[in-house]
């Protein structure tokens, strides 16, 4: 077993991952059971430090001597694995903290995942441990599997298998199943690797925690995540900021898409739950690569080893190479439906193929060798001549049946064709676990399915260097209620207060006569912060040609409030000038539950939620950043001077999104959420002329 040198780690790290000794707390004799299962595997797998069952009922435990209590111990372990009762967790870990155990991992469920009681439960076991300076890794933790040391202290019943596979990889999965998972079809493809952590409610050691800790280990390229949730935001992105500077990228695999699965996040982990937009802005921000399946999760490491993120990459297509005709078309349309740019061969690689081996490589996106068979020194001319050319992002090839019975003679030409600076991948179409285990060996990444290899991909191409949130001060916001939903009038004047145009308007008492010297048409909308959605109650009017109309308005809208919400307290009226304009975008701020705060542009206007044709980014942004989130709304091309339109003022566009997202600059982060929507965008202007604003409570 090696045993890092001192500072080469953190010590609680190192007590985790490299035990010399250890103790399981409430290990049973009953080798069906869980509690079983660690004495069980440490000795399986050969664990060569000392192993100390704990349990006072018993004088052996399968066979080997158990010890009353951790203080009866011949020496202090480093690291016990509690898995007994959630009842006697507590007593455990003070025990533990008192004789000065560098790390435990607590198996037992009962804590956070069950409310408010299991969550006070969970922080009395933190603080119990911190008084010692015992690190703690759960609770609903299935423990840690250290391949490369032969260190499987885990209940996962994937350590049932009888050699484990050591790599180069480090899983963090909130669940504990998936490490099992993960391990299991890893080894399946020839994928090994170098750790997997259960890291369970995070109570105290987390993702980040663990991750940036682990950024040290030289045994360690490339780090795997599963995520139901994204807990304390502020680590994870010191953990990616780590791991860009060691050049060790981080791919995350996380739940979330549907609502579905964010419900049984909640039920599984305790935790708040965010936007799904918004973790993405989270990944993309920080540098880290998201996956949709899970697959991609396994295979992606390779496609990246001794590469960097270069944001570059997107502005260039990619190629496909295939035997087979059918087979390639798949890998074209998956890739062209995940946004991926493709292009075929230019006419001089055609030429010289043609010239060399008598072979015509028809043009269009695909790049179809299949009259050549899988002979090898044309796949690995066409291969070559692709890779060198610098003008794709990477290169994929699609391998047909040759793949299954003839592996070496369709594998062997792609293989010989890695180490180029641009990357290469393949994906065979049928059934072929030898072709996939000849390209691991190779260093070449493989993929099962054309699905997981387009998601690879797309993330691939996505990935950028964590960016740097722009820095400054917010302006003064005023005294601010908290949990206060502020009406419109307040609403605009914070925007006001942010340097953001808003549209002229007056405010007026319930019953306040319509002022003299108003340039009409108007707007006239009810004031009052019980009604966020003015357009569904009907209480908003437009296009009011003078006094007499308003008046009218207010007593129409006054009859529709008595029945669409007869309970709102109407606190005034707003009266607006009408603005017109080339089109109408939405800007938003929140802080969001995962990712912190958060800024989004999009089409404005009443069909904002429905089309949801938006970018989203962690907040602050800067100039650029606003361009570049405007550039991605599919609905702005018809602001950029479409079809001969009215070119819309973007850049002014950009400026309103840069100020609001500033509101993420108050250190007392008091605005929850802002919204404005419509922001009626002018040839020469961006003007606000609706507000949303919900301070935090």
């Amino acid at each position: 077993m090696r045993v890092p040198t001192s500072g080469s780690v953190e010590p609680w790290l190192a007590a985790l991952l490299r035990p010399r000794a250890v103790a399981i707390v409430g290990a049973s004799d009953d080798p069906k059971k869980d509690g079983a299962r660690p004495l069980r595997f440490l000795r399986k797998h050969g664990y060569s430090g000392a192993v100390y069952p704990v349990n006072p009922r018993r004088d052996t435990v399968l066979g080997e001597k158990a010890w009353p209590s951790l203080e009866a111990l011949p020496e202090r372990p480093d690291h016990i694995y509690i898995v007994g009762a959630a009842e006697r967790v507590e007593d455990a870990v003070v025990e533990a903290a008192r004789l000065g155990v560098p790390a435990a991992t607590v198996l037992a469920d009962g804590f956070a995942e069950m409310g408010d009681e299991g969550r006070a439960r969970q922080d009395r076991l933190v603080a119990c441990a911190a008084k010692g300076g015992l690190r703690l890794l759960g609770p609903n933790s299935m423990g840690v599997i250290n391949v490369v040391d032969r260190i499987p202290f885990t209940t996962n019943a994937a350590l049932e298998a009888s050699t484990l596979l050591p790599g180069r990889l480090m899983a963090l999965s909130q669940s504990g199943s998936l490490i099992g998972t993960l391990l299991s079809r890893g080894a399946a493809r020839g994928i090994g690797f170098a750790h997997l952590v259960s890291v369970g409610n995070e109570a105290d050691l987390d993702v980040g925690a663990i991750g940036e800790a682990a950024t040290a280990l030289p045994e360690v390229d490339a780090f795997l995540l599963f995520l139901e949730t994204l807990r304390r935001p502020d680590r994870l992105a010191r953990f990616a900021r780590a791991a860009h500077t060691a050049g060790k990228p981080i791919i995350a695999y996380k739940l979330g898409r549907s609502p579905e699965a964010q419900a049984l996040a909640v039920s599984h982990t305790g935790a708040l739950l965010g936007s799904d937009q918004a973790a993405d802005a989270f990944f993309r921000d920080h540098g880290i690569l998201r996956v949709d399946q899970f697959e991609a999760l396994l295979e992606l490491p390779a496609l990246l080893k001794g590469r960097r993120p270069d944001a570059t990459r997107a502005g260039r297509p990619v190629a496909v190479v295939t035997t087979t005709g059918g087979g390639g078309a798949m890998a074209v349309d998956r890739l062209g439906g995940a946004g991926v740019a493709l292009a075929g061969a230019s006419p001089a690689l055609r030429e010289r193929v043609k010239a060399v081996h008598g072979l015509e490589v028809k043009g269009g996106r695909l790049i179809d060798v299949t009259l050549a068979g899988a002979r090898y020194e044309v796949m690995k001319a066409v291969l070559d001549g692709l890779l060198d050319s610098g003008e794709y992002a990477a290169v994929i090839a699609a391998i047909g049946s040759s793949a299954q019975f003839l592996p070496e003679r369709a594998v062997q030409p792609i293989i010989d064709s890695a180490g180029h600076e641009t990357p290469l991948a393949a994906v065979p179409l049928p059934q072929a676990d030898r072709a996939l285990e000849m390209l691991a060996e190779g260093g070449v990444a493989g993929f099962r399915t054309v699905e997981a290899m387009a998601d690879a991909v797309r993330a691939f191409l996505a990935w950028a260097p964590p960016r740097d949130l722009a820095v400054g001060t917010v302006p003064a916001l005023g005294p601010l209620l908290p949990g206060a939903l502020l009406d419109e009038a307040a609403g605009l004047s914070l925007l006001d207060r942010l340097g953001i145009s808003t549209v002229e308007r007056r405010r007026l008492e319930q019953d306040e006569a319509v002022p003299e010297g108003l340039t009409y048409p108007v707007a006239l909308k009810a004031l009052s912060a019980d009604l966020p959605h003015k357009t569904e109650a009907g209480a908003v009017m437009l296009g009011l040609a003078d006094r007499a109309a308003v008046d009218a308005a207010r007593a129409a809208v006054r009859a529709r409030l008595a029945v669409s919400a007869p309970e709102a307290r109407l606190d005034g009226w707003l009266i607006q000038s009408m603005v017109r304009g080339v089109g109408e975008a939405l800007m938003g701020y929140r802080l969001d539950p995962e990712a912190g705060p958060v800024i989004t542009v999009g089409v404005g206007g009443i069909f904002a939620e429905l089309y949801r044709d938006v970018a989203v980014r962690l907040a602050p942004v800067d100039l650029a950043t606003a361009r570049a989130m405007i550039g991605e709304v599919k609905g702005f091309a018809a602001l950029a001077g479409w079809r001969g339109r009215p070119v819309g003022d973007l850049e002014a566009l950009a400026s309103a999104v840069v100020a609001l997202s500033r509101l993420a600059l108050d250190p007392e982060r008091q605005v929850e959420e802002a919204e404005a929507n419509p922001v009626i965008v002018t040839e020469t202007g961006a003007v606000a002329v609706d507000a949303l604003v919900r301070i935090a409570g």
